[in-house]
């Protein structure tokens, strides 16, 4: 980090990524601050900064050891922090740490606390935002968690009959009711209660085979709109509901979508076709992909596609999970975020497990519209815009 970098961090003040700190901080305070960081999107911490943005300096010798120590000792999993000693124009001596957007979440502090960054402060992370971080890190599945207000009367048992014949061969009807719930359990469409005593349908089971998924899983499904304009602030001419199974949704919303857009002339062969500006295995590729990758412990947010003159913007709750970044997803790397949708979803064709749809989507759009679709994080959602011809 060079001085005039320092000089534009110390002139911004503190925010969401920079924190200030005296050198005398407690250890177990700077911990605090290096988790709640790690736990979202990293940060930069400067050391020898008063609150006020007042540059008082550090003058330990061993500060380089001492900050390693603390990230290596009192962060749990430890964190190696980018070590910056800058020299000011007055002579003081500020440490900066760099705090990479964390790997192994969740993080906590060797006290058990697990904390994230909040604008310009940290707070103790609720059971949902836990739940969260550990279904980001893989080590926690919410399409196979249990639903309480759920009962087997959601469930399709038309639906599981087809998908278990198609795939196995395998009349689950005609099976004894004790082999019947053994099997769906095994398949994790059911779970067992713990502390009621019964049997309910999973998160992935309703998402799959549910009758109504919508009415126990309210974020479930997408809202689609169509605006009459390149704003969301322009007229509003359709918006609407759409509710179902996963491959209902994705079909449903496919079908939205090609209602609303213009026909364009095309060439099949020797004759003129009609048909979409947007390749339909774009259209389709994009829904599954934000239905199946979506974070399902979000319970406000549904999946948001928008429909403007120039542009389709699908909007998933969620951020990118574990290690994939926008620049992975682009050549390929995928994280199975609900890997039971995503094996399901493969069973029935409308997945493949290659992680090539983002790149068949940039291909497929560079093709029929010059652009590249925009891939962006932003806050708790994750964007793809796809760009007209």
């Amino acid at each position: 980090m060079t001085r005039a970098e320092l000089a534009e961090l110390l002139a911004n003040g503190e925010n969401s990524a920079v924190e200030f700190k005296e050198e005398s901080v407690h250890p177990g305070a700077l911990a605090e601050e290096v988790v709640a960081f790690a736990n979202m999107s990293g940060g930069v911490i400067l050391l020898g900064v008063c609150d006020d943005g007042t540059v008082s300096g550090v003058s330990r010798p061993d500060i380089e050891e001492w900050v390693m120590n603390i990230c290596s000792h009192n962060v749990v999993p430890e964190i190696i922090p980018e070590f910056y000693r800058v020299v000011t124009e007055s002579g003081r001596v500020v440490v900066a740490l760099r705090i990479p957007r964390g790997t192994n979440k969740p993080y906590r502090t060797n006290q058990g606390k697990y904390l994230v960054r909040v604008g310009t402060t940290k707070r103790i992370v609720s059971q949902m935002e836990l739940a969260r971080l550990f279904q980001a890190s893989g080590m926690l599945h919410f399409d196979i968690a249990p639903v309480p207000t759920a009962s087997f009367d959601d469930l399709d048992m038309d639906k599981i009959q087809a998908y278990f014949m198609r795939l196995h061969k395998l009349d689950v009807a005609a099976q004894p009711e004790r082999a019947r719930l053994n099997i769906l359990v095994n398949a994790d469409i059911v779970r067992w209660l713990e502390g009621e005593d019964r049997h309910v349908p999973t998160v992935g089971g309703l998402l799959l085979f549910g009758k109504r998924p919508e009415d126990r899983l309210p974020a479930s499904g997408v809202t689609f709109a169509r605006f009459d304009g390149v704003k969301v602030t322009d007229p509003l001419i359709d918006k609407r509901q759409i509710g179902g199974t996963l491959p209902e949704v994705v079909e449903a919303t496919v079908a939205a979508l090609e209602a609303h857009l213009p026909r364009v002339m095309g060439l099949n062969g020797l004759l003129r076709v009609a048909g979409l500006p947007y390749p339909r295995e774009v259209l389709r590729e994009a829904f599954v992909n934000a239905v199946v990758h979506r974070d399902y412990s979000i319970g406000g947010s549904k999946v948001r596609v928008f429909l403007f003159s120039d542009r389709i913007e699908v909007r998933s709750p969620g951020r990118l999970p574990n290690t994939v970044t926008v620049d992975k997803m682009k050549v390929g790397t995928s994280f199975a975020r609900n890997p039971m949708l995503l094996r399901y979803m493969e069973n029935l064709d409308y997945v493949d497990r290659l992680g090539l749809g983002v790149p068949m989507i940039i291909d497929r759009m560079l093709e029929v519209s010059g652009r590249e679709p925009a891939l962006i994080e932003t806050g708790d959602e994750f964007w793809l815009v796809l760009y007209g011809p």
